[in-house]
């Protein structure tokens, strides 16, 4: 500091006055240095059921919001929510799709891009009239051309949360089935991106333990696919009421040679593998997707989560965190971070 003194009265004024201007613009400089290296949570401060799918350097993001489609798309994915939002879609005045717009996911498959949804009947609605949905887009880019509605998925029951996964050369579709008054997990294999062959399709999970009913119900719901590091397949799917507080994931295990369509292919863990934390704020964590940092060096879950134990299904929003993987293979999610937590950005992201 005395250094500094001394330099300045040695100048002469239009020298301090050069000084100090080089010195205040240097300070934003450095901290936003500091700043770009982290990232905080949420992505989206509105951010029920979040989806991520990665192609090329870009990542396309969307969330339930309930009455339309909108897809959001980055190369930075802690930054999404500097993403101009496209709405690609919105429903019909009437008809079996044309209310409670939930759970969307964006899919590549056979050279175009598919939007499957949960909707129900606006003049009918509830869980007797829920189905899965999908679109058809032809275009590179799925926030531009146009959007061909290849109707409902023809599962055995009614439903929510579709989502498809390819395995061995085999492409596979799995959903919450709504059987009897709990919802089921329900697997079949598919023909095209928008047809099963539904006399195939197989109920592999029921609710079982107490964490998987909270809530007044018996939930299984939003199964994501997971590819392990040493020859597993990895369901996880979210669990109990998306009210209840300590709505969590759980997980269901099959080795990588097995028939994916017997249920006694699938082992449920006995607990929860990400759950509440009541030290970090974050209370019911779950719906979530996984992606890969840009460089394809890290894992990254995506999901949603309340600050506070509301028990509502209300003020969720999206978050992400990196995760590691366990000696035997599986994934070790660890808890749920705070939002007042810095977090490194992905690597590999464009700085």
């Amino acid at each position: 500091m005395r250094v500094l003194l001394y330099l300045l009265f040695a100048m002469n004024i239009r020298q301090r006055f050069l000084f100090i201007v080089a010195l205040l613009i240097s300070l934003p400089f450095v901290s936003g240095a500091q700043t770009a290296a982290t990232f905080t949570n949420p992505l989206l401060a509105n951010g029920p059921d979040p989806w991520v799918i990665r192609r090329g350097d870009t990542y396309y993001y969307t969330n339930t919001m309930g009455n339309r489609l909108v897809l959001w798309k980055t190369k930075d994915l802690s930054q999404v929510r500097e993403a101009k939002p496209v709405t690609v879609w919105t429903p019909p005045a009437t008809g079996p799709n044309s209310y409670e717009i939930w759970a969307p996911e964006l899919h590549f498959l056979d050279g175009k891009w598919y939007l499957y949804y949960t909707a129900t009947d606006k003049a009918n609605f509830g869980d007797k009239t829920r189905y899965v949905f999908v679109l058809e887009n032809a275009s590179a880019d799925p926030t531009t051309g146009t959007w061909t509605d290849r109707g409902k998925v023809n599962t055995k029951y009614s439903g929510l949360d579709g989502s498809v996964f390819e395995h061995k050369g085999k492409r596979y579709f799995v959903y919450s089935a709504y059987v009897g008054p709990q919802s089921v997990l329900a697997i079949a294999p598919m023909q095209n991106p928008w047809t099963l062959q539904a006399d195939k399709e197989v109920t592999i999970a029921t609710p079982t333990f107490e964490w998987e009913k909270g809530g007044g119900r018996q939930i299984l719901e939003g199964p994501e696919f997971l590819p392990g590091k040493k020859g597993q397949l990895f369901l996880v799917y979210s669990a109990s009421a998306c009210w209840d507080d300590n709505y969590s994931l759980g997980m269901l295990t099959a080795d990588q040679n097995a028939d994916l369509l017997q249920a006694s292919s699938w082992k449920k863990a006995p607990q929860p593998v990400f759950k509440k934390s009541e030290a970090n704020s974050v209370y019911g964590p779950g719906h979530n997707s996984f992606t890969k940092s840009p460089d394809g060096k890290q894992d990254w879950i995506v999901y949603h989560a309340k600050d506070a134990a509301t028990g509502k299904c209300e003020q969720r929003s999206s978050r992400m965190q990196p995760f590691t993987w366990n000696t035997d293979g599986t994934p070790n999610f660890g808890e749920p971070i705070s939002i007042k937590k810095p977090l490194p950005r992905p690597s590999g992201t464009p700085r």
